[in-house]
């Protein structure tokens, strides 16, 4: 798929387009005709027989959870909701802690304000959530505090009372390029070399090498290393493409000993004496 879409790629690119892919789901925006698109992926179809496409072409497109509207050269963006999918939430009744129940209103709105990119689509998708929300059996002054705990948060107040397109629009963009917490607790403790010394710091990836790990054993795969760089230069390295520079280091896994089955370490006195209060 990589080798693929290289070609593809450097067309939407020298055309000043977008190209975005995910697994098997490409999307592209482009300004070029419709018959210029379609000689195009013809081209793309019959590059390789194992990989079929079925192309969409339109206005309007859903691309994973995102619907794509090209208004007169201006993208929309907004929710994607399967007709299939029921308005399903944590129900509040639920056996859990109550802090999860509180982050759902919140991440919900957080989701609609990073995908929508008109204020109209937001409204409506938080009146969506609204009424999933009271589907689940969330009372209705939880739900209202929780909404209005979000728009104060993020200064938004405008945008809840009268639908503000310009504080929303801002609201979009901060939300759209605000890091996650995840992000930020990843921030600081690399900040951070008692937290995060400079030995667990993540390397930064080198494109040049490639590792691969195999289960070895002295009978079957003793040659596989020199097997799979024979493939690997037949079936990749072919031509001017960017896996000529690509170095292959097999790394090859042990499999368990007899010794690692059958023989478990006995654990230490203290923590044994702390699991049977009799011993003490």
């Amino acid at each position: 798929m990589f080798e693929w879409e290289q070609e593809l790629i450097a067309y939407i690119h020298q055309h000043n387009g977008i190209y975005g892919r995910y697994i098997d789901d490409i999307f592209i925006a482009t300004n070029q005709s419709l018959v210029e698109v379609q000689l195009e992926l013809q081209k793309a179809q019959t590059k390789d027989i194992n990989i079929e496409i079925t192309p969409v072409i339109a206005t309007l497109v859903n691309f994973l959870d995102v619907i794509v509207i090209n208004e007169n050269g201006h993208l929309r963006t907004s929710i994607y909701h399967k007709p299939t999918a029921p308005p399903y939430i944590l129900p509040y009744t639920s056996d859990h802690r109550r802090h999860i129940h509180r982050n759902i209103p919140y991440t919900a709105l957080l989701r609609a304000a990073r995908l929508c990119s008109n204020v109209e689509d937001f409204d409506t998708e938080r009146i969506r959530i609204d009424m999933s929300l009271l589907l689940n059996h969330y009372p209705p002054r939880f739900i209202s505090y929780h909404f209005n705990k979000f728009f104060e948060n993020n200064n938004a107040l405008p945008v809840l009372q009268r639908l503000d397109k310009n504080i929303y629009r801002q609201l979009h963009h901060d939300l759209l390029h605000k890091c996650t917490r995840r992000e930020k607790q990843l921030n600081m403790k690399t900040k951070d070399p008692i937290q995060f010394p400079t030995v667990l710091q993540k390397k930064p990836w080198n494109k040049s090498i490639m590792y691969l790990r195999y289960k070895y054993d002295s009978g079957l795969t003793t040659h596989f290393p020199k097997q799979f760089h024979e493939w690997w230069n037949k079936h990749f390295k072919y031509g001017a493409n960017d896996l000529n520079n690509v170095f292959i280091r097999m790394i090859g896994n042990s499999n368990r000993t007899l010794e690692q089955w059958f023989i478990h370490k006995k654990p230490s006195k203290e923590l044994l004496t702390r699991l049977d209060p009799k011993l003490n």
